[in-house]
């Protein structure tokens, strides 16, 4: 089954970019070549760009202590599991003294780094970073993986409290939602909101081998999907068929 997610709003459409974006430093990182070393700064620049927005972490932030405030109320209940409760909010506020703790917004420490700021400035322009353009760079290519990754992972530990939080809130908005088995009707399906209900996030799980795509949308009434086929030219054209999906709706 292949997982698709959309967000309903800016603020989860931003965590679930940053979160695509650290799994991939993650998986950069370890490797040794200088090519991969050259394409995790690329996605370290881009977590800086997506991150810059000057209310990110005042949200994060905020929504730690939404999701604090409601686990705080399960306390007294017995059904629930009062050390995994514990756990869960213990969690919450590490993630949330980390974020805190930190001044400015994440990463401002590495602007006032004038090597990488010059990468910066160059990285997105084709083969804008020859050793003609950046010397001091094509030197850095040249040194020893394991050297090339300490200088990274230093600097990305300065967005470990950013990428903490998110982490955190995506896993917790996604154990809100309760999967159920819907059916497409000629290749589309709409299921309509409860007036008062605010979701953020919707999941949708398609078998593999159906070979389709899902075109979805949807608003704060109506959730609309469309199942597309990629045709041999490249194209997306509408599917006819009758398919069972998993759908999950996440407050």
């Amino acid at each position: 089954m292949v997982l698709y997610e959309y967000p309903f709003n800016e603020s989860i459409r931003t965590m679930l970019r940053l979160e695509h974006l650290f799994d991939r430093l993650g998986q950069l990182l370890p490797r040794d070549a200088a090519v991969d070393h050259h394409f995790a700064l690329v996605t370290l620049f881009e977590i800086l760009d997506v991150s810059s927005r000057a209310d990110l972490k005042s949200e994060l932030l905020k929504e730690l202590e939404r999701h604090k405030a409601q686990l705080v109320g399960y306390r007294s209940n017995p059904q629930v599991s009062q050390a995994a409760l514990d756990g869960v909010i213990t969690r919450i506020e590490h993630a949330f003294d980390g974020l805190n703790h930190q001044s400015g917004k994440a990463g401002v420490s590495l602007s006032t780094n004038e090597w990488l700021m010059s990468v910066r400035s160059r990285i997105s322009i084709p083969a804008g970073t020859c050793e003609f353009d950046l010397p001091a760079y094509y030197a850095w290519q040249q040194l020893d993986g394991t050297r090339r990754r300490a200088d990274l992972q230093a600097w990305v530990a300065t967005l470990a409290p950013m990428a903490e939080a998110v982490q955190l809130l995506l896993q917790l908005l996604r154990d809100t939602g309760a999967p159920h088995k819907v059916f497409t009707n000629g290749g589309q399906y709409q299921q309509g909101i409860a007036p008062g209900r605010a979701y953020q996030l919707l999941r949708l799980r398609i078998d593999e081998a159906a070979g389709l795509v899902p075109e979805i949308s949807g608003h704060r009434l109506m959730v609309s999907i469309r199942l597309m086929r990629c045709e041999p030219d490249g194209r997306l054209r509408p599917a006819s068929e009758d398919l069972p999906l998993e759908l999950a709706l996440c407050a």
